[in-house]
């Protein structure tokens, strides 16, 4: 990755970070990774798919992912959003689970978030890669650095934006970035959506019809929710 791979819109926030030590560090990791024959997902070419599907200037939502998924086929580079034709992981299907019963919207039979995240929803996981069938395995390697650097530059900005905060993981990392919690946005929090837990708060949350009362009410729109 380097300053000519980010998005336009993401460059000045982000091009600082690329040039820092841990980024440089990824680099290489990654590099030896591949060089060793491990096979990483998503493939090149589709690692910031989620800022470049959602341009900067354009964010209205971000939702916190941890890592790609690490089976075949899954991660194109967008958290919790999987590629057509692969079946829905169980933490989507609890995701759509709560749209039904917040916004009476029907479960969608795939998995593709591409809808959500062209409306601008940043779809962000923590870390932006993961070898396959080894999930975490390239959890502080240095993507913690840039993507707490995309959650930062999007708390800067003076648009009201809404944060979903799924799960202690995403509610920590939230907490590290400056001027979140006492900035214009609407921070939302809840359980992770997955099996073990969506029980336990998840289901009921009502994020959704928050978020685009929130976002009405700042002249920001809604987002439409249905994929």
């Amino acid at each position: 990755m380097t300053a000519s791979t980010l998005p336009p819109s993401w460059r000045p926030a982000l091009e600082p970070i690329l040039r820092s030590p841990p980024l440089r560090a990824l680099g290489a990791f990654l590099q030896a990774e591949e060089r060793s024959g491990k096979t990483i997902y998503p493939p090149r070419g589709q690692r910031l798919a989620a800022l470049e599907l959602t341009p900067l200037d354009r964010v209205r939502v971000v939702i916190l992912g941890q890592d790609p998924y690490h089976g075949s086929g899954q991660a194109h580079g967008l958290a919790f959003s999987v590629r057509p034709g692969i079946k829905v992981p169980p933490s989507l299907v609890n995701i759509y689970k709560e749209l039904e019963s917040d916004l009476g919207l029907p479960r969608p039979a795939h998995g593709n978030l591409t809808h959500w995240a062209e409306q601008g929803v940043l779809l962000l996981n923590n870390a932006l890669t993961v070898e396959a069938a080894n999930a975490g395995a390239h959890q502080n390697r240095g993507w913690e650095h840039f993507t707490d650097a995309a959650i930062a530059a999007v708390a800067a900005r003076a648009e009201p934006s809404v944060f979903m905060l799924w799960g202690s993981h995403a509610q920590k990392k939230a907490a590290r970035v400056s001027g979140l919690s006492d900035g214009p946005h609407l921070v939302l929090k809840a359980p992770h959506p997955s099996p073990l837990s969506a029980y336990n708060g998840f289901f009921g949350c009502r994020h959704f019809s928050q978020a685009n009362a929130f976002l009405e009410a700042h002249g920001r729109g809604t987002i439409d929710w249905q994929v």
